[in-house]
């Protein structure tokens, strides 16, 4: 997380212990719980741990229905947004609080209507492993609209597509036929419902079987931070807190007393690397981690939680509630969607006006001060100096507003410069970065056994078991090697100790075979998916290649993800359209389309990835069966792809397409990367703006990096200046989006900093709040798909 996030004094969750025994024994003299809250943040856990919780039921089929339905309605809210600015939520921490919310309340529901009913056990022992597993249900479902491209790379094929665009085809598949024979006559690709769910299950399954074989390393031997994902534990381990006693609960404590013991050893060693770089909400369980109350201690912080965990539900009522109001009155007074709150010449001329709605309140708030400041920066850059600038000029002398004459179009040519700068330089550091390290740690050693022991003996003692270890991950702590380290110390310099990596027990773990055998088979269907869904107008080589950078980009995405919270799936996705038109022929009618779903696949590939790497951190860090968080990813995956094409023509069907409220900017930005990188022709003077914008981007993204890797006096990592250099995704999202959508999530970013920085409280309620603001638009706005579907009267 930025660090603008977040109180630099936070209140603890749990009170304080006046307990500082060393005694187990005296431990063991009353039932206790745990949470995985009170261990030290980035604890790994113990094998009794783990072990003890594997005995618990994993794999419940409440906890995987109630995960898909609450997927569900995330999926119809991140479509509905998705359609609007390009932004999506995966919902974990609101779907872990609902869960958690819905069975402890069906629990007392039961106990009121009397013994009877109590006897049916409803909503009894549910643990930490299942609400681990109906989030992980749930983001898998939610994320799909992105992850299938139903809110760019389908729109731009379907209502972007200029006729001249429209890819030529072998094919005597008459769905294919027919789209094709339209496409030439008024532009865009229309498909069936049936091709768009096919190719949606095409490529849902592929990211998730490539990410297994990446948990061993990031999350069990590199232990990346993921920091949503251990936020995520935490709030769930804050949510189960002191409802588990007797011996699982002793054993627990012992294990934490133990723990207690071994970090007092390195503590303040531990305190310097942890401390400070932990998300916002590991930053509040971060006090006093090692104690708890006991006697009557540990009733009152019963008492304590169990009333929190009632505010936030209420709170996140509420808010539901006044967003869902706000969305039901726009319907019908659909002038809220635009008000011109710098008068009507501003408003009709340069498109400056506001939406209020609660729901980009709730967007600015998750997204952080720092970045919503940085879309504030783009949407002056563009709207108020480059958009009258190239209407005055003659540049773009249509409509503002108009996408293809306008300045509004104009300007997403010098934001895609920006994001394919950013991406290009983000990813190849990702990729630099451990070439350095291993070549300045290792190279010396190497390069004297060659002149030793010759290249093929060299090559050998280089693959050997003493060889193998960790994998850099804090690369930029330690570049300079110590002269006459081993590899174990050398491995220590990077960041990783001798702790022993414990893992789930092997029954709760996926076999290699069922890895490489599902695999295979999610690329073979992800092949005949598209192979028959787009059938002559992209060929099997050209797909086999997309798949390929697919993997080779999600690794990439995935340790981004560990490392600083961002799965730059947009870079990848650009990044892979670069490529592509490097490979396909040029001059060929099927270059943009091909473009298009190269760039889809991508994409696709990363967030499938990341999303689950992200829910088995969470899942490590609580002991849930990692066998168990894949099925349900790969059930909601599924079921999440199917909803999402439904939603999506629901959508298309009764609402204009581009236009009114449903702008698919991100649609445009995909069409014009496809032609920008296949050599269609640009707008007047954009090529000098979009090259001066990217060199200078280029030089602002190497600055960022540098100042993550250095670290401040008191051991926190990233310099303190780096909130204030501008990121390139914030500052291009806000150049392509309106200002209306923009200035709404810059408030909600500075509430967000009023909040946690100028009152210097946790911002764990601002972010129960901000989920449902989200939900409640989201969700209500199925109300007015109905209303607008059946012509329901408005202003």
């Amino acid at each position: 997380m930025a660090p603008d996030r977040g109180s630099e004094d936070p209140q603890p969750l749990v009170g304080p212990s006046n307990d500082d025994s060393d005694d187990d024994t005296a431990d063991l003299d009353h039932t206790t719980s745990r949470s995985i809250a009170q261990e030290p943040i980035g604890q790994e856990p113990d094998p009794e741990f783990l072990a003890k919780r594997s005995e618990q039921p994993q794999f419940t089929f409440r906890a995987l229905f109630l995960g898909l339905l609450i997927g569900v309605l995330i999926a119809f809210s991140n479509t509905y947004f998705g359609l609007q600015t390009g932004w999506i939520s995966g919902m974990a921490m609101p779907s872990a609080l609902i869960g958690f919310a819905y069975f402890k309340g069906l629990r007392a529901l039961m106990c009121r209507m009397g013994d009877t009913f109590q006897k049916l056990g409803w909503g009894e022992d549910f643990s930490e492993v299942e609400n681990v597993l109906v989030q992980t249900v749930a983001g898998s479902v939610g994320t799909m609209p992105l992850g299938c491209g139903f809110v760019g790379v389908i729109p731009a094929l379907e209502f972007l597509l200029k006729p001249d665009e429209t890819p030529e085809s072998s094919s005597t598949d008459p769905d294919i036929v027919n789209a094709l024979a339209l496409a030439r006559e008024t532009g865009g690709l229309q498909l069936p419902l049936g091709k768009l769910i096919l190719w949606a299950l095409g490529l849902c399954f592929f990211g998730v079987m490539f990410a297994v074989p990446l948990r061993k390393e990031v999350i069990v031997r590199e232990k990346l931070r993921f920091p949503s994902g251990t936020a995520t534990a935490l709030m769930i381990g804050v949510l189960h807190g002191g409802e588990k006693s007797g011996a699982e609960g002793d054993m627990e404590q012992r294990q934490r007393k133990q723990r207690k013991k071994r970090s007092s050893l390195d503590g303040d060693e531990e305190a310097r690397l942890m401390g400070d770089e932990s998300p916002p909400m590991a930053q509040h369980s971060g006090h006093n981690t090692d104690t708890e109350h006991e006697g009557p201690g540990s009733s009152t912080r019963d008492a304590v939680m169990k009333k929190d965990w009632k505010k936030q539900i209420r709170l996140l009522m509420y808010s539901f509630g006044v967003s869902g109001g706000y969305t039901l009155l726009s319907y019908f007074v659909p002038q809220l969607h635009s008000l011109p709150i710098l008068g009507t010449y501003f408003s009709n001329v340069w498109l400056w006006n506001v939406n209020p709605s609660p729901a980009y309140v709730g967007q600015g708030i998750i997204m952080g001060p720092a970045t919503t400041i940085h879309m504030f920066l783009g949407a002056v850059l563009g709207w108020a100096v480059l958009s009258p600038l190239a209407k005055y000029q003659g540049w773009a002398a249509g409509d503002v507003n108009d996408w293809n004459t306008g300045s509004k179009g104009w300007i997403v040519w010098i934001s895609l410069a920006i994001m394919l700068s950013d991406a290009i330089v983000s990813l190849g550091w990702l990729i630099l970065r451990p070439t350095i390290w291993y070549t300045r740690t290792y190279g010396p050693e190497i390069f004297k056994n060659v002149r030793r022991h010759g290249l093929r003996q060299s090559l050998v003692d280089l693959t050997s078991s003493s060889r193998r270890g960790y994998s850099p991950v804090n690369l930029s702590d330690c570049l300079e090697p110590t002269n006459g380290q081993n590899n174990t110390s050398k491995a220590a310099a990077a960041g990783f100790d001798d702790e022993e990596d414990y893992d789930a027990p092997p029954e709760h773990q996926i076999g290699g075979k069922t890895t490489l055998i599902g695999l295979v088979l999610a690329l073979g269907f992800c092949i005949f998916a598209i192979q028959y869904s787009f059938a002559g107008i992209i060929s099997i080589g050209l797909t086999m290649l997309a798949l390929l950078l697919a993997l080779l980009l999600s690794i990439m995405g995935v340790r981004a993800l560990g490392e600083t919270d961002l799965n730059p799936v947009s870079g990848i996705s650009k990044l892979t359209q670069l490529i592509f038109a490097l490979v396909t022929p040029a001059g060929s009618k099927n270059a943009v389309v091909i473009n298009l779903l190269a760039g889809g696949i991508s994409e696709a590939g990363a967030l499938q990835a990341g999303d689950l790497l992200q829910d088995l951190k969470t899942g490590h860090l609580l002991g849930a069966s990692p066998k168990a968080q894949f099925y349900g990813q790969l059930i909601g995956s599924g079921v999440g792809a199917v909803v999402s094409a439904a939603v999506y023509k629901l959508y298309t069907n009764v609402y204009k397409i581009p236009g009114g409220l449903f702008q698919v900017p991100t649609g445009f930005v995909w069409i014009f990367t496809a032609r920008l990188v296949t050599g269609s022709g640009l707008p007047s003077h954009t090529p000098t703006f979009a090259a001066g914008a990217a060199i200078l981007w280029a030089f602002i993204t190497a600055l960022r990096i540098y100042g993550m890797s250095r670290r401040q006096p008191d051991g926190s990592k990233g310099a303190w200046w780096v909130p204030y250099i501008p990121g390139g995704i914030a500052v291009a999202v806000g150049m392509y989006n309106t200002p209306s959508f923009t200035l709404t999530r810059t408030a909600g970013g500075l509430l967000m900093w009023w909040w946690t920085r100028w009152r210097g409280r946790e911002e764990t309620p601002m972010i129960v709040l901000a989920s449902g603001l989200i939900l409640g638009e989201g969700l209500v706005s199925i109300v007015n798909l109905v209303l607008a579907s059946g012509g329901v009267w408005h202003l």
